[in-house]
């Protein structure tokens, strides 16, 4: 048991200093993310260490259950696909642009559409598709208005990583946990969106009271109105997002499993589109940007991390921990543990080593505490979540300051309370 814990430990560590110290790596005109190097890394000691049973380890792998995480990655990325591509054609750049334009020249006004705009666009996508999307914007609208961009890049990213609690497509760490415990759609939907309704409107408020000051400023500019280039593909784009989402929510009652429906819907997408190219015989150039900005270094990261969790779980680690935490008070234990460690190890490895835990108690308060854990606890560090390393890299890019301290600052002040907003409004429907 114990070299298997130092392994995976030592492996976190790496990660994190990783990211902190030495996030990008370069190999001539190839760039890589260091954070997923070193979990394959520490995973190949671990096999090499002689740690896991490898037949059992292949069973995992390919085991036809809900928690596969060959599933699990199908579907996160299928719906990244269906996301990104709207993106793309530029729809969420627009629809940003509609809500500021209507802002009459009032920060405060204008802070409330943004984020009233991200947290609902977050729900019927993902926070990572928003934060990706939303982010180069925000940076160059703030500079043509000559305001801070701070409050609003706080605010895209608290809203983008609360209210993506409220679907189970809202989060890859959702998806995990949910169908690690056997919840479909609208099961994890009639416990969820009570908890989000609760965080949601203390998130923002917590968010004005921190820049009441800054928002008090005048706007000087507005943004530049953008059109859409390509509205036939938008509308079909669109169609295949909405008509995916209602499938995924009766999946359950129709023997559908999520992963397929969310497959075929892209397929069905990318099919489409092919289609139509050669018709009106014009190159398929958004989908192509689509599929180079998909987030192909999650799929060895949570592979090698499904790898150490299963070695845990062979040794009996993560039964000792549910053990320890037990079924009392499993809402608040479940969901402060959660939060914490998410800034620790990121909250991705964290649902997939609280999933097993899971098996051994927490019940359904657990699991949705945890749930509300590696959301919220994305934006206390910027190691929280993989949206809050990409959104350092973008923001860092765009000559704007929000480091490790500019994130503990907010996050000391807005993600605390909303934490406990959110396990309160979910201890009151469990």
């Amino acid at each position: 048991m114990l070299p298997a814990v130092i392994i995976g430990a030592v492996t976190c560590l790496v990660m994190i200093l990783s990211v902190l110290f030495f996030p990008k790596l370069k190999l001539g005109k190839l760039t890589l993310s260091t954070y997923w190097i070193v979990t394959v890394l520490g995973a190949a000691v671990l096999l090499l260490s002689g740690q896991a049973d490898l037949p059992a380890l292949g069973r995992a792998l390919v085991s036809n259950t809900a928690v596969n995480p060959v599933k699990i990655l199908v579907l996160f990325l299928s719906m990244t696909v269906l996301s990104v591509f709207l993106d793309e054609l530029g729809f969420f750049r627009y629809l940003a642009g509609v809500a500021l334009r209507h802002t009459h020249g009032g920060q405060k006004r204008l802070f409330l559409s943004l984020y009233i705009m991200v947290s609902v666009l977050t729900v019927f996508t993902s926070n990572d598709v928003i934060i990706l999307s939303f982010t180069p914007f925000l940076c160059y609208f703030a500079k043509s208005a000559k305001i801070d961009p701070m409050p609003y890049l706080a605010a895209e990213f608290v809203a983008a990583n609360t209210w993506s609690m409220a679907l189970i497509i809202g989060n890859p760490t959702n998806i995990y946990l949910a169908t690690a415990y056997g919840v479909d759609f609208l099961t994890y939907l009639r416990y969820s969106i009570v908890p989000t309704l609760f965080a949601g409107p203390v998130a923002f408020f917590a968010l004005c009271l921190l820049f009441r000051k800054k928002l008090s400023a005048p706007v000087e500019h507005t943004v530049e109105r953008d059109a859409i280039a390509d509205k036939f593909l938008l509308w079909v784009g669109i169609a295949h997002l909405g008509i995916c989402t209602v499938l995924l929510a009766v999946s359950s009652y129709i023997g559908l499993e999520m992963w397929l429906v969310s497959l075929c819907s892209a397929g069905s997408l990318c099919l489409f589109v092919l289609i139509s190219s050669l018709v009106r015989k014009k190159k398929p150039v958004e989908l192509g940007r689509c599929f180079r900005r998909a987030p192909y270094p999650l799929i060895p990261f949570v592979l090698s991390m499904f790898v150490f969790i299963v070695v845990l779980e062979q040794k009996n680690v993560t039964a000792e921990v549910g053990k320890f935490l037990g079924n009392d008070f499993a809402v608040l234990k479940y969901g402060t543990l959660s939060f914490v460690a998410a800034n620790i190890v990121n909250n991705i490895p964290m649902s997939v080593f609280f999933s097993s835990v899971l098996q051994t108690g927490g019940g359904m308060g657990g699991m949705l505490a945890t749930v509300i854990g590696s959301n919220i606890g994305a934006f206390l560090t910027p190691i929280g979540a993989l949206a809050g390393i990409m959104f350092s890299s973008i923001v860092s890019s765009h000559g704007v300051k929000f480091g490790y301290l500019d994130f503990l600052k907010i996050g000391a002040a807005v993600a605390i309370p909303t934490l406990f907003a959110a396990l309160g409004g979910l201890m009151i429907v469990v």
